[in-house]
Formats: C-alpha cells, sequence, structure tokens
C-alpha cells in the first residue's frame, strides 16, 4: 500500500479546498479508503465484490469520491484486473468502477478553474506504464461485458489523453489489431469499437495505415451495408466518420481505396432509396457524411502537391464515371424538397468536382434535367436557385459552381457569354416563373433588369456575382458584356443604355436605398454595392474599352469620386470604389482632354488627395472582411463529426436570424464570396495602382515634352552667338512666366472672391467642394504646375550651358598642353640626332687617319641608337597614356556636347594642327633615317 499512500500524501487535503467542506469531503475520502483496503486486503471474495460494487456506486454518485479514488484507488484495481483475470466478476466491477471515476458527473465538466476529477483520473491512469497494454489485453476475454467495459474504458482515457494513448498503442504489438478485430464481434461491442476507432485516427497518420492494412474499408463498408445505407442510425454516421478520418490528407489511403475495393460502395450510398421525399434528421446526417467524404477524395489537402494533384483529379474522373455527378444534381438541384444543408453540400461538391477538370466541365455543360419532354440544362436549373432562393447558404453554393466552371475555361465562358442577349421590353417586368424557356444569358440578364422597378435589388446582386465569373481575366467576354444594350425602364427616358452603365446605376440606387430606409435595407446595400463592385472590378480589368465606356458618362467619374471619400461609406466599399477608380487610371488608353490618366489622378489630387485615397487602400486590407479571407485560406476543413454534423442540420432556418442579428460593417454573405484568391487579386492591383499614379503624379508630361529647337545649334554657328541666342531664349521664357505668375495670381484672386467675403481660400477649396469654383481651382493649379515646370527647365539649361562652357575651357587647355608637350619631345628628339651625326663624322675621320685601331664602330653606332631610343620611348609612352586619358575625356565630352545640341567640330576647330602637322614629319624623318 506504500503506492497508495503516496497517491493520497499528494492530494492531501485537495478534496476540502475543492468542496468547501473539509470534514464532508475527508469522510468520502475515509470511506473509499476502506473500500479499498477490502478490495485489496479481503479475505473473502464475496466480500470484495461487495466491496467493488459500493465503490462503483459511491464514485458514480460524488466527485469527491472521484478525486479520493484517483488518489488511492487506481493502483489497487489495475493490480485486480492484471492478478484476477480468472474472478471474472471482479473484473468487471473494476472495469465498471474505473468507467465511473473517468466519466464527469451529469456528463458534463466543471468550472475551468477547478479541478476536475474525472480528467485527473484519466490522466494518472494513462500515464501508469503498463495499463494500456492491461486494457488492450483484455480484449481478447470470452466475457462480453469484460470487452464492453474495456472499450468504454478505452474511450474515456482517448477522451481526456488522446495524444497520449495514441502514443502508447503505437507501441503495443498487435494493439491496433484487437480493436479491429472487435469491429467483427457483437454489435453493441462493435459499435463502441467503431467509436474508439473513430476517435484514435483522428489526426494519426501511422494509427490511419495501420487501420487500412488491418481490412478497414471492407469493414466499414460492411457494417453500412447492414445497417441499410443512408436510410441507417448513427452507427452508419460513425462509420463515415471513421472513413474521414482515414481518407483525410492522406493520398496513399485514399489510392488503395481507389485501387482495392473501389469507389461504387460509396457512390451507391447516395442513391436514395425508398421514398425519396422523406429526409429524417439521421438520412440528413448520413448523406452529409458521404458527401464529405467526396469532398476529402476531390479537394484533400490545401498544401499544392503535385503527387497529390494527380490523385485528385484520377479520383475526380472516376466520381464522375461513376455517375455521381448525376446523384449530386438530383441531390443538390432537382430535389428541393431536400433540406438546406444537404442541398449546399451537395452544390459544394459539384464544384468541387469540376473544378480543373476539363472533361468534367463538358459533361456538366452538357448535362439536362428535368422531365424528358422539357428537358433544361443543368446550368439554367443552377442559375435559377441561384435567383430564386431565399437561402443564403444556397445562394454561395450554387455561386460556387459557377466560379469553379469558368475559371481557367474560356470556351466555357465563351458559352455562356454567346447566350447574352436582352429581352424585349415586355419581358423585362415579367415574373420570375416566365424565366423557363430562356437561354442561361438571356435569364441572367433578367435576374439583372427584374426586381429594378420593386426597389429591391438582391436579384440583381446576385445575377452580378455570376457575370463576374463569366468576365473573369476573358477579354472576349468582356467585349461581348460591353455590346449589350438594354432598353430603358420606361419610354420616357429615351433609348438604348449599355449594361455597364446599368450596373453602375444599380450601385449609385443602392447607395440612395441606404440612405433614404436604413433600417429596412441597410443589411441588403451592405452586401449589394461590395458585390456590384466586384463585377465592376473585374470587368475593368486589363480591359481598356471597358474603362473608357465606364469614362463616357461624366457622372459615373463623379459618383465614383464621393463613394471614395464619402464618410459613410464602409471601409469595404470606399476601398473596393478606390480599387476601381484606380483602374480607371493604369488601363486608361484614352487621348482625349479630361478622360486621360493625367486628368483621372489630377481629379484624385484635387477631390480626394493622394495621401487619403491610398489610406483607404490600407483600411480596406485591415477590415474583418479581408483579414477573414486571408484567415481562411490558411487553414484546413473543418472534420465533420457528430457535433459539427448536427450543427449543419440545424441551419436551415438560419439565415433570417443571421441577417437581421448582424451588427458588422460587412454583410456575412460576403466572407465566401470575397474568397482568398480574389483578395489577393485585389492586393496586386493594388500595388500596380499605386505605382501607376506615384509615375503619372510625379511627371505627368514628361512623356510628351519635346525640345524647343531654339536650344539646338545650328550647323555653323560659332559658340559665342550660340549662346548669345540661348541667353535670348531664357530671356524669353523668364518673360512668359512672369505672364504666367501674373494670370495665376489673379485666377486666385477671382476664386477667393467667388468663396465669399472673408473667406480663406483654403476655407473655399473645403467649403465649394464640387462647387463652381472647381474648374478655376482645376485651371489654377494646372498652370501653377505648369509655372514650376517652366521654372525648373530653365534652370536647369542655365546649369547646363555654364557646365558645358567650364568643359570646353578645360578642354582648350587641356590641348594646348599637349601640344606643348610634343614639341618638347621633338626638340630632344632633333638634338639626339644632331649629337649621332656628330659621331658618326668623327668615326669616319678616325678611319682615314689609320694611326689607332678602329674600334667597332657599327657596335657603338647600335649602342647609342638604343640608348637614344630607350630615352624617347620613356617618354613617348608617358606621352600615349596622357593622350589615352585626355583622348576618354574628349570623347565623353563629345557626347555629352551632343546630347546638348552643340556641334564638336565647330569647338574643335583650329586646336591642334600644328601639332598635327609637326608629328607626322618627324616620323617620315626617322623613317629615313633607319634605312640608312
Amino acid at each position: 500500500m506504500d503506492l497508495v499512500s503516496g497517491y493520497k500524501n499528494r492530494v492531501q487535503g485537495v478534496v476540502g479546498r475543492v468542496f468547501g467542506n473539509e470534514s464532508s469531503s475527508s469522510s468520502e475520502d475515509s470511506y473509499v479508503e476502506r473500500l479499498l483496503d477490502r478490495i485489496s486486503n479481503g479475505v473473502l471474495a464475496e466480500d470484495r465484490r461487495n466491496a467493488i460494487t459500493e465503490l462503483q456506486s459511491v464514485v458514480t454518485e460524488s466527485r469527491a469520491a472521484q478525486l479520493a479514488f484517483g488518489a488511492m484507488g487506481l493502483p489497487v484495481l489495475l493490480s485486480v484486473l492484471k492478478e484476477e483475470r480468472a474472478d471474472v466478476e471482479m473484473v468487471r466491477g473494476a472495469l465498471e468502477t474505473l468507467v465511473g471515476a473517468l466519466t464527469p458527473l451529469g456528463h458534463v465538466r466543471g468550472p475551468e478553474n477547478e479541478i476536475q476529477p474525472a480528467l485527473l483520473n484519466a490522466d494518472l491512469l494513462s500515464r501508469e506504464p503498463e495499463s494500456i497494454a492491461l486494457l488492450l489485453s483484455l480484449l481478447s476475454e470470452e466475457d462480453f461485458y469484460v470487452r464492453y467495459y474495456t472499450l468504454q474504458l478505452l474511450t474515456a482515457l482517448l477522451t481526456n489523453s488522446q495524444n497520449r494513448l495514441q502514443e502508447a498503442i503505437l507501441t503495443i504489438p498487435q494493439g491496433i489489431t484487437r480493436l479491429m478485430d472487435m469491429l467483427m464481434d457483437r454489435e453493441v461491442i462493435r459499435n463502441e469499437a467503431l467509436l474508439l476507432l473513430t476517435y484514435l485516427t483522428r489526426e494519426a497518420e501511422e494509427i490511419q495505415k495501420i487501420v487500412v492494412f488491418e481490412g478497414a474499408f471492407e469493414k466499414i463498408f460492411s457494417i453500412i451495408r447492414e445497417e441499410g445505407g443512408s436510410e441507417g442510425g448513427v452507427v452508419v454516421q460513425d462509420c463515415l466518420e471513421l472513413l474521414n478520418n482515414i481518407l483525410r490528407n492522406n493520398a496513399s489511403n485514399q489510392v488503395l481505396l481507389r485501387e482495392t475495393i473501389g469507389l461504387d460502395p460509396l457512390v451507391s450510398i447516395l442513391k436514395l432509396r425508398g421514398n425519396t421525399y422523406s429526409f429524417t434528421q439521421q438520412k440528413t446526417t448520413n448523406l452529409l457524411g458521404v458527401l464529405e467524404t467526396i469532398n476529402l477524395l476531390v479537394m484533400g489537402n490545401l498544401v499544392a502537391d503535385v503527387g497529390k494533384d494527380t490523385i485528385k483529379l484520377t479520383n475526380k474522373t472516376v466520381l464522375v464515371q461513376k455517375k455521381t455527378l448525376d446523384y449530386l444534381l438530383m441531390l443538390g438541384v432537382e430535389s428541393q424538397w431536400a433540406p438546406i444543408p444537404l442541398r449546399c453540400k451537395a452544390l459544394k461538391c459539384i464544384g468541387d468536382l469540376i473544378a480543373g477538370n476539363p472533361k468534367n466541365l463538358d459533361i456538366l455543360a452538357s448535362k439536362f434535367l428535368g422531365e424528358e419532354t422539357n428537358p433544361e440544362p443543368a446550368l439554367n436549373s443552377i442559375l435559377r436557385i441561384i435567383l430564386r432562393t431565399s437561402s443564403m447558404h444556397e445562394f454561395i453554393a450554387a455561386d460556387y459552381i459557377f466560379k469553379c466552371f469558368c475559371e481557367k475555361n474560356r470556351d466555357g465562358q465563351m458559352m455562356l457569354a454567346s447566350t447574352l442577349i436582352p429581352q424585349p421590353q415586355s419581358m423585362t417586368g415579367a415574373p420570375v416563373e416566365d424565366d423557363v424557356n430562356m437561354s442561361f444569358g438571356s435569364m441572367l440578364l433578367h435576374g439583372l433588369t427584374l426586381s429594378e422597378n420593386e426597389g429591391d435589388l438582391e436579384s440583381c446582386c446576385r445575377a452580378a456575382s455570376v457575370l463576374s465569373h463569366v468576365v473573369q481575366d476573358n477579354l472576349k467576354c468582356k467585349e461581348k458584356a460591353l455590346q449589350i444594350e438594354l432598353e430603358a425602364p420606361s419610354s420616357s427616358l429615351g433609348g438604348l443604355e449599355p449594361l455597364l452603365h446599368r450596373m453602375v446605376k444599380y450601385l449609385a440606387v443602392a447607395s440612395s436605398m441606404k440612405n433614404r430606409d436604413g433600417k429596412t435595407n441597410l443589411s441588403e446595400s451592405s452586401y449589394t454595392q461590395p458585390i456590384i463592385l466586384k463585377l465592376l472590378i473585374t470587368w475593368l480589368y486589363d480591359c481598356p474599352s471597358a474603362v473608357q465606356c465606364f469614362l463616357d458618362a461624366r457622372p459615373h467619374l463623379t459618383y465614383l469620386i464621393d463613394l471614395v471619400s464619402k464618410s459613410t461609406s464602409s471601409v469595404t466599399v470606399s476601398g473596393l470604389a478606390a480599387i476601381l477608380l484606380g483602374e480607371c487610371v493604369i488601363y486608361n488608353k484614352s487621348k482625349e482632354s479630361g478622360k486621360d490618366a493625367f486628368a483621372i489622378v489630377d481629379v484624385i489630387s484635387q477631390k480626394i488627395g493622394l495621401t487619403a485615397y491610398f489610406l483607404r487602400f490600407d483600411e480596406m486590407q485591415k477590415s474583418s472582411l479581408f483579414s477573414a479571407a486571408a484567415a481562411k485560406s490558411s487553414h484546413s476543413h473543418t472534420p465533420l463529426s457528430r457535433s459539427a454534423a448536427a450543427s449543419m442540420v440545424e441551419i436551415e432556418n438560419e439565415d433570417e436570424s443571421t441577417t437581421s442579428a448582424n451588427k458588422d460593417e460587412d454583410h456575412p454573405i460576403l466572407v465566401p464570396l470575397f474568397d482568398s484568391q480574389f483578395v489577393d487579386f485585389i492586393k496586386n492591383l493594388e500595388a500596380s495602382i499605386r505605382e501607376s499614379i506615384i509615375d503619372t503624379y510625379s511627371c505627368p508630361k514628361s512623356k510628351v515634352a519635346v525640345v524647343p529647337a531654339e536650344l539646338e545649334q545650328v550647323s555653323g554657328e560659332s559658340d559665342a552667338d550660340y549662346v548669345k541666342r540661348l541667353k535670348s531664349f531664357v530671356d524669353k521664357q523668364c518673360t512668359e512666366i512672369q505672364d504666367l505668375l501674373s494670370r495665376n495670381a489673379t485666377l486666385a484672386e477671382d476664386v477667393a472672391k467667388t468663396g465669399g467675403n472673408g473667406q480663406s481660400r483654403a476655407e473655399y477649396t473645403r467649403s465649394s467642394g464640387g462647387g463652381g469654383g472647381g474648374s478655376e481651382r482645376v485651371q489654377v493649379e494646372t498652370l501653377r504646375r505648369d509655372l514650376q515646370e517652366q521654372s525648373q527647365r530653365v534652370e536647369m539649361l542655365k546649369a547646363e550651358k555654364a557646365k558645358i562652357e567650364s568643359e570646353a575651357i578645360m578642354y582648350k587647355t587641356l590641348a594646348a598642353k599637349t601640344e606643348s608637350d610634343l614639341k618638347s619631345l621633338s626638340d630632344a628628339y632633333n638634338s639626339l640626332e644632331e649629337v649621332n651625326f656628330q659621331l658618326e663624322k668623327e668615326i669616319k675621320a678616325l678611319k682615314l687617319g689609320g694611326a689607332v685601331a678602329a674600334p667597332d664602330i657599327e657596335a657603338i653606332k647600335e649602342e647609342a641608337r638604343e640608348e637614344a631610343q630607350k630615352d624617347s620611348e620613356v617618354e613617348l609612352n608617358d606621352l600615349l597614356v596622357c593622350l589615352g586619358q585626355e583622348q576618354s575625356k574628349v570623347e565623353k565630352l563629345s557626347e555629352r556636347l551632343m546630347e546638348l545640341g552643340e556641334d564638336v567640330d565647330v569647338l574643335l576647330e583650329g586646336i591642334g594642327d600644328d601639332a598635327a602637322g609637326g608629328i607626322p614629319g618627324e616620323g617620315e624623318e626617322e623613317e629615313e633615317e633607319e634605312e640608312d
């Protein structure tokens, strides 16, 4: 009992502190201790059994007893399980007592700041080195209750100490095998084993592989068939959850499933049997589990992996070959009596199946639904769901299908865009039921204009989201959509109106609806404006003709400026409007005054200010909507457990409560529509807009500036005349600048007077807004900028001219020095030649005299020649180095003078002629001497 005493000493007094009554807890403590003493030291077997029964009863009724048992009883009962296996009743009682000690009373845990006895006991039991192996060995016992309580005890341990139990089971030989054998046991034990394996395989890849090796797929689908497939009970749900745990983020297990038993058993569960109009809660949950399995097979992990991408592509192909797409269309599109969560999940799976798979895209495009006598394209039926459904979740799921269909599918986009044909005015206000016989494009345009007269833009907003997918990254589709012209809502308004202009009109209508009736339309406008702005941004991206069409109506730019600068706009709306305004700059190819990129930047600077404009980008990136999209992309899919499935089933009536209870700035419908892909697109576009606007603003006219002809030097013109003409030009420019300054001052005074008496120019600028002084202010700023540019150019020309003159003087000085050096070298060479000539004369005289032995005249001559040559070569080398350096400087100066319009030949005229004439002559004399 030393171990028991150690446990008791470690938690001495804890019971009193937790439960507040030290005397009462002490009595529980002593009572548990007496029972444990009877179990361990009792003589009669019957008395020991009774003690275990009493202990089991008190542990399941009192938290104090649970805590006391954990301090003293675990070693005692583990000893019973180990040493008294022959006494089945004792083993049963010990296991049942352990299960009670590890189960929270009332099946709920107490406050977090209190000690949880059940959790503490589970931790103590899992720390015992041989406890897990001992419990697994009990699974081979013949007694039904021993196996049953052992599985319950392992499940309780796994619930509280999952990682520790997973590690322990992996180290025990045949541990997983024994658990898998329980799946073929009696129904009650099978269900407990199934639940235990479901907990055990969560995020444990090694255990997942072993379970599959032990035949998990065959056993799981065998149980599902026995239980009745989707019509079965909670056991089918547990089987599907275990299957999903095995397949989640495990590519090898997915390949094994496909190549061993195939995907037919999985797909067969989707077949609706019996009464297809009857969807119980359990049947809905079971079908959700199957759809979750399909999602895992076609989506897998979010981390990009070439091998896993290949597996996913193969899974998609095989699933469509097994007619999975037909069953999903039946559940998500045709079965309108099915619960909303099931329809949404089926639609999401359809989008996952076709994403990135050209064959599956073509199959969906060719699908027809409905009666054989009057079939309808599947895409039309899905579009009708988007336009008609009252469920926010169903709209999002159906919209996801078009996102997946149009992404990197230019042929599919063109197919949909080719059907964009406006209906006659008589059909524009027709009821929504009349769209049955319309084409896809006509139905889409009908949805865009259906609710216009009713003041309800929800249908327009949904259709705009679909249209944004159709035109995304497809210039031909954008051009096709630009050609669409709609009839005016009433004949009094006149002719046709481009679709792009109509969408801008709806954007303004949504804003006015928000202002007129904040309570009624606040929720709707909070997502209508961002979705329409998303369409416009997608449409204008890299499409100059769309930008031109947008700017053709002058009020559009004014409204967009107002939307960016207005304090009542949400952060998201202001930021998206700023992005749209930036696209009017970077994709603007117009040369028309007032519509070109420079004019747009000038308006942004005047009306908003560049600092405030760029601040809209930063505020949008920090908003909850964009943060949620970034966070969503970094987290994996949430497993569909029992609790998650139950919560999904309960969302059927959630839409209205969610919308009405939403107090945030951004509507919850925007979170799935503004996904991480769109957020990244906005971030990249924002960087391009910043760079383009800064470049345009800093040097707006540099690209069109032309050097005046007066600044170029005329051929044959002397330097003095050229400088004189430049001074005259500068004086003329200064006179013009003074005129501009006087005109600028006059305009400034006029603007100030227009603002009213006693009102400063700055005050008037703030108060006038878009009033009559706006044009004068723009002209004043334009003149001021032109004046600054001319002044800077004049100063630059003066500085360049002074620099050129100083460089010309320096060049002349260097040329004179070079000429002097050449002349000195020529004199030295001539003196050497004279000395050489004298020596030769003396040698000839000595030869004629014959009195002295004639020296080696040729040797002396050669020695003198070499000495003279060495001296001359040293000086020549030094001179050549100097000449090379000067020549390099001359070339650079010549290039600079040519850039500035100077005639280099005229400047160098007459320099170095004497030197150039003298050097060749000397070279000829040297050659003649060498020949002698």
